[in-house]
């Protein structure tokens, strides 16, 4: 039997909270600021809601500032983060009941690296909720995936598992739980800015219905709708991709489309490169580039990443830099291209820079570019 408490009984809130209540073995009591009529379970107070909960599920809005919800304007204002005083509120007052063992669960989004108060003996999970307004209940149920990050989860994926239909259970720290869930949104947003400038060049263009274009990315599951691409590493390269957003970014501006958001994502992968090129030369030796052509196994160097970043590091310093070529003294070899290094002679001294972190080596420095080290 799971005793609940439920925190936050608001559009999110309340559904879960009845899913939950609906399970024989689970008892729900709810909390609220404003007057809440729940289907299958008590309303108490926050001190009573609190004592007798194994999890305290806190579900308060994180809301933006009036007009920054994406219903108005606001590409030309300072962008703004979400307001946690109602999530800090929620947590603070919970904290003058709760007893060591007990576990608080927070659902509320919030961006990477917000940091909460933690009590010693009191487990906080990050436990974001992936739900569609609609579809509560469903997506509840019938989750794409569990995210939790924090420690001892082990109890919360029992209670998962008894209430979902095999749910897969992604976990990791704090922080990255808050990674998974807001870029998870982002991509769907971003999804969708591609699809309706399809929509937009169709318009423009004439001949073109955007249905069939969208229809024939839709139905590409090898790399578009995959899990191909999904590893971060170098960025794209090759004589078609960068090429093609360099080109797409002058049809933008030709069709009149008033924004370009092809000449963003070139500006992007190459603020990308530069953000890797500040990295390498801050290990201050001579660089190998282990590879120079856009992906291994062949010599072709057009839309090469290696070569971009190459052209960061030479503009930010006067180190030496080579490819393919080693120097007679320790450097810093940069792992190009996602394949095995395991035979090759590093010279001793030297930092291995993998940003696709697969090498390991004791005897060497090894940095995964992209992993958290303290």
């Amino acid at each position: 039997m799971f005793e609940v408490g439920f925190i936050g009984l608001g559009k999110l809130g309340m559904p879960c909270a009845e899913t939950m209540a609906s399970h024989p073995s689970v008892t729900v009591k709810g909390y609220d600021i404003k007057e809440r009529h729940p289907n299958n379970f008590e309303m108490c107070e926050l001190k009573d809601v609190v004592k007798m909960s194994d999890f305290i599920f806190i579900a308060v809005e994180t809301p933006h500032s009036p007009g920054f919800d994406g219903s108005c304007e606001v590409s030309g204002l300072e962008p703004r983060d979400f307001s946690y005083w109602k999530v800090r509120d929620a947590i603070n007052r919970v904290y003058q009941y709760i007893s060591k063992g007990q576990t608080i669960v927070l659902i509320s989004t919030v961006l990477p690296g917000t940091q909460f108060e933690m009590m010693d003996g009191v487990n906080f999970i990050y436990n974001p909720y992936l739900i569609a307004m609609g579809s509560e209940v469903h997506d509840f149920i019938n989750p794409e995936m569990i995210i939790m990050g924090g420690d001892k989860l082990d109890k919360l994926k029992s209670f998962y598992s008894m209430l979902c239909d095999e749910p897969r259970f992604e976990t990791g720290t704090i922080e990255e739980a808050q990674c998974i869930k807001i870029f998870y949104n982002t991509f769907i947003s971003a999804k969708l800015a591609i699809v309706n400038t399809i929509q937009d060049v169709a318009e423009r263009l004439g001949g073109v219905d955007v249905d069939v274009v969208t229809g024939a990315l839709a139905r590409s599951d090898y790399r578009i709708t995959s899990d191909q691409y999904m590893k971060a590493g170098m960025g794209d390269g090759g004589p078609c991709h960068p090429r093609d957003n360099i080109a797409l970014s002058h049809l933008a501006n030709k069709l009149e489309l008033n924004y370009d958001l092809f000449g963003s994502i070139t500006y992007t992968r190459e603020m990308q490169a530069r953000n890797m090129a500040k990295k390498i030369v801050g290990f201050n030796l001579p660089v190998c580039f282990l590879g120079k052509s856009y992906k291994p196994d062949v010599d072709i160097t057009d839309g090469s990443y290696a070569m971009l970043v190459a052209h960061f590091v030479q503009m930010m310093s006067r180190l030496k830099f080579k490819f393919d070529e080693d120097f007679d003294e320790p450097q810093t070899y940069v792992l190009c291209h996602d394949k095995e290094y395991d035979d090759y002679p590093f010279k001793e001294g030297s930092v291995i820079f993998d940003p696709w972190r697969r090498y390991k080596n004791p005897n060497f420095i090894v940095v995964h570019y992209g992993t958290y080290t303290d």
